[in-house]
C-alpha cells in the first residue's frame, strides 16, 4: 500500500493504529456481518472482536522516531542510494502489538508454595520453570517486595509437582504474570497473618502495621523481620501458605473465532537500518533502535535482556534460518551443520534498547508490569523490512522488492535481479 502511494510505509502504520474512541457497548451482541461497521468498531476492535483498551503504540512510535532520529536517517539514506550503484542501505521502522495469555483458557492458572521459617529465611515453590529467562528471580523479587526483606533471605526450590500441582507451562510470555501473582498471594496471607498478630500484641489497628526494610512497625511499636518470625512461631501463628492465581477477563470460542483471549497487550518498535551487496546479496545489520513496552519493570537488567535476545532470536527467523525439504519430505536442515542461527557477530554494533517508561499496565497484573518473553522477537520484523527498502532502491523505489523471508543472501540476491529486471 504504502509503495503504490508513494508514502513511507511508517505512514501507513500509523494510520492503522488503534485508535482511542468511546467504548463499544455491547460488542458480542452484535451480529457478526455488522461487527465493523462504525468507525469506532473499526478503530478499536481486533479481527476476533476483541475490544483494544490500552493501546499505546502511537505515542511509543513517535518517541521512538524522535529518539532515533528516524526522519533525518531516512532522508541520508535516500541520499546514499542515488549516489552508490553497488552497496545500497535500507531502513525501517515496525511496531507490534502483542497479545499476553494462552488462548486455551484453562492453562492460565498458577500455583505458589511460601514458608517463613522461624529464622526469617523464606522459602519459595511456584509452577513456572527457570530456562535463564530470569523466572525465578523476578518472582522471589516479588515475594521479597511483599515482605520488604532483601532478595537474599528467599531462596527458591527447583519447580517440582510434588509441592505445586497441576502446573501450566512456562510459556506464551505468562511465566512472571501467572507465578508472580500466586506467590504474592501467597505471601499475602502469611502477611496478614502476622499484622493480625502484632495487632493483638501492640493493641493497634491492624492498617497501622507497616512492613518497611526488614523490619515493621506501628506507631511506637517496632520489631525486626527475623524476631517476628521468631515470636510468630513461638506463638503459633501458620508461617505456611498456597497461593494460586487464575487470569481474569479472558474467554474464547475457538469455532466462531471470538472472544477475549488475552488480558492485555504489549507493544513495542524498532528501527532498523541494514546494507546489502547487490552483487552477491550479502547483507548487514548496521544499527538497530528499540523502544519496547513491559508496564512497570519488574527487573529492567532482566527485560533489556530479554528484548535484545528476543530480537536477535526474530532476525535469525527472518534473515538466516532457511527450512529445506528433500523430495521425500524429511528436513535436511536439521543441525547447525546445516541451519543458520544468528551468532554474536549479527548483533549490530550499533544497538540501542530502551523500555518505555511511559506505560503502566491498565490491567491488575503484577505491580503492573507487562510480560517480556516473545513480544520483542517481532521486533525482528524492521530488519527485513528495511533488506526490503534497500532492495528497492535498485529500482528507484518505483517498483515493490517482493523479497521472501528469511532474506537470505541468495533471496536477497534474486529478489536484486528482479528489481533490475522490472525496472528495466
Amino acid at each position: 500500500i504504502a509503495h503504490h502511494l508513494g508514502l513511507d510505509p511508517l505512514v501507513v502504520r500509523q494510520r492503522n493504529f488503534y485508535g482511542a474512541a468511546e467504548p463499544i457497548a455491547a460488542v458480542a451482541a452484535v451480529p457478526p456481518a455488522t461487527d465493523f461497521t462504525t468507525a469506532h468498531a473499526r478503530r478499536r476492535l481486533t479481527h476476533y472482536f476483541m475490544e483494544v483498551e490500552d493501546c499505546i503504540a502511537a505515542n511509543l512510535v513517535d518517541e521512538l522516531v524522535r529518539t532515533s532520529d528516524y526522519a533525518r536517517r531516512r532522508a541520508e539514506i535516500r541520499a546514499w542510494n542515488a549516489a552508490n550503484p553497488i552497496v545500497k542501505r535500507g531502513i525501517a521502522l515496525t511496531p507490534v502489538k502483542f497479545g499476553i495469555s494462552f488462548t486455551k483458557t484453562f492453562l492460565n492458572q498458577a500455583g505458589a508454595l511460601v514458608h517463613v521459617y522461624s529464622d526469617g529465611s523464606i522459602a519459595l515453590n511456584h509452577g513456572g520453570t527457570e530456562m535463564g529467562q530470569g523466572l525465578y528471580v523476578k518472582v522471589a523479587q516479588v515475594v521479597a517486595e511483599t515482605f520488604q526483606v532483601d532478595l537474599a533471605r528467599v531462596k527458591i526450590t527447583a519447580t517440582t509437582t510434588g509441592k505445586v500441582p497441576n502446573t501450566s507451562p512456562t510459556a506464551a510470555s505468562s511465566g512472571a504474570d501467572m507465578n508472580g501473582m500466586a506467590a504474592k498471594n501467597a505471601a499475602e496471607t502469611i502477611k496478614a497473618r502476622f499484622v493480625a498478630f502484632l495487632s493483638g500484641k501492640w493493641n493497634v489497628a491492624p492498617e497501622t502495621v507497616v512492613f518497611r526494610a526488614g523490619r515493621v512497625s506501628s506507631a511506637a511499636h517496632a520489631i525486626s523481620f527475623d524476631d517476628l518470625a521468631r515470636e510468630a512461631w513461638m506463638h503459633r501463628v501458620s508461617m505456611s501458605s498456597t497461593g494460586f492465581y487464575a487470569t481474569p477477563k479472558i474467554h474464547w470460542d475457538r469455532a466462531a473465532a471470538r472472544g477475549r483471549p488475552f488480558f492485555y497487550f504489549a507493544y513495542g518498535a524498532a528501527v532498523s537500518e541494514v546494507a546489502i551487496d547487490t552483487l552477491t546479496g550479502e547483507n548487514r545489520l548496521l544499527r538497530t533502535d528499540i523502544l519496547h513496552d513491559v508496564g512497570r519493570s519488574l527487573n529492567p537488567a532482566i527485560d533489556i535482556g530479554q528484548v535484545e535476545g528476543g530480537f536477535v532470536q526474530g532476525m535469525g527467523w527472518l534473515t538466516t534460518e532457511e527450512l529445506v525439504w528433500d523430495d521425500k519430505g524429511a528436513l535436511r536442515t536439521h543441525a547447525p551443520a546445516t541451519y543458520k542461527i544468528p551468532t554474536s557477530g549479527d548483533v549490530p554494533a550499533d544497538f540501542h534498547v530502551a523500555l518505555y517508561d511511559k506505560s503502566s499496565n491498565r490491567e491488575d497484573t503484577i505491580f503492573r508490569s507487562k510480560a517480556v518473553g516473545e513480544p520483542p522477537l517481532m521486533l525482528a520484523a524492521s530488519v527485513f523490512s528495511a533488506l526490503s527498502d534497500a532492495v528497492a532502491s535498485v529500482g528507484d523505489y518505483r517498483v515493490f522488492s517482493h523479497l521472501d523471508a528469511p532474506a537470505t543472501p541468495e533471496r536477497v540476491l534474486m529478489a536484486v535481479a528482479r528489481m533490475r529486471k522490472a525496472s528495466a
